[in-house]
């Protein structure tokens, strides 16, 4: 019997693609592949004997070719500890060319997929069958996400109230036992108090402990329902039987009140985790200020669309992305970048949603709404950010997957054991008891989920974002930080400090060549000789067959000769004559030197100056005394990154590095056993920042950088490395704290609990407050605050 299968390929651009695709799949046991060039999919037959859809996956993408995948989160219920999210995402990640994380503390699983071969229907499909609920997470409104869990607080709080109800008479009676054996209740009174609080308050336990065996594993609520049971029914026996033994019907009792208490305690600490993530949401208003039929007329959010023209009034918030067609305002962008000086605004200046006018009124023409907007992404990114699981917690993860079967055969051998040295079957029995209810995997699932949820949203509101967990946790181990020099290291504003125009040549005529060849390119550089020229009122003429050769030049065509821009050494390779003194000197003030030809005429040069960027020496200064090793490259000559280096501090550096040469640095310091980080600004940043350890952008920098790097920094400034290294280091100590905490919990507790030196009672409210005291630890991280030099 054949299975079906078919799903996208992409990097084929001819039939020999799909011809090798076919080939290499062919060839493998089993499998029938038909590649369909024009739809661009793979066609698959695949008998038993096939390998899996992994290994035929893998076999397109090692031929050079891509295979799609597609993120899916899911939203999850029905957990109750660290060992269901291990195991959920165990079953996910047995589906076909699936990969999944499971988050305890944010109950989400991000799923990457092929779509094709898996649905988003299989995996609720998975997840339900394991005894859990699913469903596609959405983002809410702030308004909404409050008022779920206020529902959910109010449940939980409800359900301990109830169950403190029936178990203040057995803790009354605990208190008065210390004195007397007058307070004891009969027995048949402790049976009606106990029997609703273990099956009725406690009855979600065992609804969880069935879901979960079902699936095939076993949680805490496992231990608990054990544990509880165990005393419950021993109690029972004595009441029905009227045998001459103590009753444990206050430690059934006391245990699942106490855990309640625990729940209860542990919510509402969680609630706080994503207050970072809940700040960013309040941000966008609901209502824009929309220019329609020559009036002014309110209208939803939502319905805002791209074109759309709408007023910002003093004192109010900017709905939506746009750009400035009148007006002139201070805007506050602190929840973009952290910074609390206001930016003017003016005319076709850019306008962030969730930003705040100050003092005049704005008219502005509408360019992102929805998922477009830089609120949305930064929300998007700390969302993903939260979401994702740092390597650290992977001992954590193996840990939780044996931790409940390891517990519940320390607690059979307890048993066993402690009857057999000592023949009291009551006190094996509260030993075993003891075993069941101390032991916790929870804390260690929210170990680390909780400080890089609180992390990530501190990080998010001081304007520093995080693309995920490994990113948080990579930069602490940071020993070599490489910068690139333009628009990084400088302000990325260079201007024009001299042109020299060659004998007989008009300084006119070389600004119009040179403003002509560098008319389409976003490079500082080229802006800046662009707008010199249109200072001057120079017109430059279409250039046409314009080639950009990264790290050299441009060359093009201009009034129908042969142009060419570049570097000194790029118009020598070329056929021009340049004068090395006039270079040198230029070079020697940390002016970066360009040359013009057009024909076989060479034209002239144009020097260009940028200044260091204001906090440059200071961050370098922090980040050598921190044992940083920092290295700047640059594709300028050897001259100008001389001095520029000098006059940031920096002793290491590396001139005239092409883009694909500064990917090649960053595998060398990784190589030599560095952990390398990466800073840069520009599309030829972008190859380093994807090859660097951990990498950082400057926020106002190219898109393709920012969604390189591991880590983007909104302010217009160098110091908010300093700020992610000291947050990172904050946020890894709490988590360290914290696994430390459970496994020593665990560690001490459990031998303990099994040596009889723990009362049930005392154990159960341990187990209890070990999350919380997790939960509130990772809190405590909120008094991180950004460096005075951030502020």
């Amino acid at each position: 019997m054949s299975n079906a299968v078919s799903f996208s390929v992409g990097g084929m651009t001819c039939a020999a693609c799909a011809a090798r695709i076919e080939k290499i799949l062919n060839r493998l046991k089993g499998v029938e592949a038909t590649v369909n060039l024009a739809s661009e999919k793979v066609q698959l037959q695949l008998d038993a004997s096939a390998p899996p859809l992994n290994t035929i996956i893998d076999a397109i993408r090692k031929a050079g070719f891509t295979v799609e995948q597609q993120s899916l989160t899911l939203s999850l219920t029905g957990m109750t500890c660290s060992a269901c999210a291990t195991r959920i995402e165990k079953i996910l990640n047995r589906l076909p060319a699936t990969q999944a994380t499971v988050n305890f503390a944010t109950e989400q699983a991000l799923i990457h997929f092929v779509p094709g071969v898996a649905t988003p229907e299989n995996f609720v499909a998975a997840i339900e069958k394991a005894g859990y609920g699913s469903f596609p997470f959405q983002e809410e409104k702030p308004e909404s996400l409050r008022a779920q869990r206020e529902e959910a607080w109010l449940k939980e709080r409800n359900h301990f109230l109830l169950t403190a109800a029936f178990s203040i008479p057995f803790f009354v009676q605990m208190i008065t036992m210390f004195f007397s054996h007058i307070g004891m209740m009969p027995g048949w009174l402790q049976l009606v108090l106990a029997t609703p609080v273990q099956f009725f308050c406690g009855g979600r336990f065992y609804r969880q402990a069935w879901n979960a065996l079902r699936g095939g594993a076993a949680n805490m609520d496992v231990l608990v329902v054990l544990g509880t049971s165990i005393a419950y029914f021993f109690s029972l026996a004595v009441v029905l039987l009227k045998l001459d033994l103590p009753l444990y019907f206050e430690t059934s009792v006391s245990i699942i009140t106490l855990i309640s208490l625990g729940k209860l305690m542990e919510m509402r600490a969680r609630r706080q985790t994503g207050a970072g993530l809940e700040s960013l949401l309040q941000l966008q208003p609901q209502i824009a200020h929309i220019e329609s039929n020559g009036g002014i007329s309110d209208r939803p959010v939502a319905d805002v669309s791209i074109g759309d023209i709408f007023i910002v009034r003093p004192g109010e918030t900017v709905p939506v992305d746009g750009i400035v067609l009148e007006g002139a305002s201070d805007v506050n962008e602190a929840m973009l970048t952290g910074e609390s000086v206001p930016v003017l605004k003016q005319k076709t200046d850019q306008v962030f949603g969730g930003t705040m006018n100050a003092n005049g009124m704005l008219r502005v023409k509408t360019t992102g709404v929805g998922t477009n907007t830089a609120l949305a992404h930064i929300v998007k990114m700390v969302e993903q950010a939260q979401g994702s699981k740092a390597s650290v917690q992977r001992l954590a993860d193996k840990v939780s997957g044996i931790f409940v079967p390891a517990i519940i055969v320390i607690a059979a051998i307890t048993f066993l054991i402690g009857w057999g040295i000592t023949g009291n079957i009551t006190w094996s029995l509260i030993s075993t008891v003891s075993v069941l209810v101390i032991a916790c995997p929870c804390s260690l699932g929210l170990a680390t989920p909780t400080a890089i949820m609180v992390g990530t949203g501190l990080g998010a509101r001081a304007g520093i974002l995080f693309r995920n967990a490994d990113a948080l946790e990579q930069a602490q181990k940071l020993t070599t930080l490489i910068v690139d020099k333009t628009g990084t290291l400088t302000q990325g504003k260079p201007t024009v400090s001299d042109v020299i125009s060659a004998a007989g040549v008009r300084q006119e005529d070389l600004l119009s060549v040179a403003s002509a060849l560098e008319a389409g390119s976003e490079h500082p550089l080229a802006r800046a000789i662009v707008e010199y020229a249109d200072s001057k009122g120079i017109k430059a003429p279409l250039a046409k067959s314009v080639n950009a050769i990264p790290g050299m030049g441009v060359i093009g065509q201009v009034d129908g000769f042969s142009a060419y821009l570049g570097s000194p050494n790029f118009l020598k390779k070329n056929g021009f004559i340049e004068n090395d003194t006039l270079i040198s000197n230029l070079e020697e003030e940390g002016k970066t030197v360009v040359g013009v030809g057009k024909g076989e005429q060479f034209l002239g040069f144009i020097a260009l100056s940028d200044h260091l960027r204001p906090d440059a020496v200071s961050t370098v200064k922090a980040l050598k005394k921190a044992g940083i090793t920092v290295v700047m490259l640059t594709g300028d000559n050897e001259r100008t990154a001389r001095v520029v280096a000098q006059q940031a501090g920096i002793e290491n550096y590396m001139a005239a590095v092409l883009p694909e040469g500064k990917a090649d640095a960053v595998k060398k310091f990784h190589a030599s056993g560095h952990c390398v980080g990466m800073l840069g600004d520009g599309i030829n940043d972008a190859p380093a920042l994807a090859a660097a350890d951990v990498s950082f952008a400057i926020g106002t920098g190219a898109d393709i950088a920012r969604d390189t790097a591991d880590i983007v920094l909104m302010r217009n400034n160098l110091a908010g490395v300093l700020d992610a290294l000291s947050l990172s280091q904050a946020t890894l100590a709490k988590v360290r704290q914290n696994l430390f905490f459970a496994f020593v919990y665990n560690t001490l507790g459990v031998p303990l609990a099994a040596f009889g030196l723990l009362n049930p009672i005392i154990a159960g409210a341990a187990m209890a407050m070990s999350s919380v005291s997790v939960v509130t630890n990772a809190l405590l991280l909120n008094h991180w605050k950004p460096s005075s030099s951030y502020k």
